[in-house]
């Protein structure tokens, strides 16, 4: 039985030591992807963010994606987006875990959007502890807000500005804050 290769185990949650005989292949994809990343940051075209972004993915982006760049992507291979989607200036996406970004969202300039995270214990801190963000459908991210590992933002949601995202956010609600609680639900 062949054993899953380490992004196939990071995609599935296991935690990578980092004394991983395999730990090297990540440092090595993330410079593969920023040497894309360079180039897309620098394109003015909408055409062409969207045609490397999706070189970054390996999924094929719609052209109704809409990404002002900067943006500052990891790896890229777990990353999926959905149709008209709109990703503002200067967001970073760790998604070694799993970011996955439904129909219709609405993403602000300096979201971070964190996958990865280390254990608590310091004898084990230089390993990686990959959980994937889903963001729902119709959901809004306001500007500078960060959404932590294992998070899952709910449909029609908003994240108010400069939140701090670690819990599963419900559907149909405004959240703020650090940490993030709900503010009010929003009736549609």
């Amino acid at each position: 039985m062949a054993t899953a290769d380490i992004f196939e185990r990071l995609r599935n949650g296991e935690t990578i030591s980092s004394s991983d005989a395999e730990a090297y292949k990540m440092r090595e994809a993330s410079f593969a992807t920023k040497k894309l990343a360079v180039q897309m940051n620098t394109a003015t075209e909408p055409s062409e963010i969207r045609q490397i972004l999706s070189h970054i993915t390996a999924t094929e982006i719609h052209e109704s994606v809409t990404v002002f760049t900067p943006l500052h992507i990891n790896y890229g291979k777990h990353t999926k987006i959905g149709k008209n989607v709109f990703i503002n200036f200067d967001c970073v996406f760790l998604d070694l875990g799993g970011i996955t970004i439904e129909d219709n969202v609405l993403i602000a300039p300096k979201v971070s959007l964190l996958t990865e995270g280390h254990p608590i214990n310091p004898a084990e801190r230089q390993s990686l502890v990959p959980k994937p963000i889903h963001i729902k459908k119709n959901a809004w991210i306001g500007a500078n807000a960060t959404i932590l590992q294992g998070v899952t933002i709910g449909e029609n949601a908003v994240v108010a500005a400069g939140s701090v995202v670690s819990a599963d956010v419900p559907d149909n609600v405004i959240v703020g804050g650090i940490p993030a609680k709900i503010i009010k639900n929003i009736y549609t």
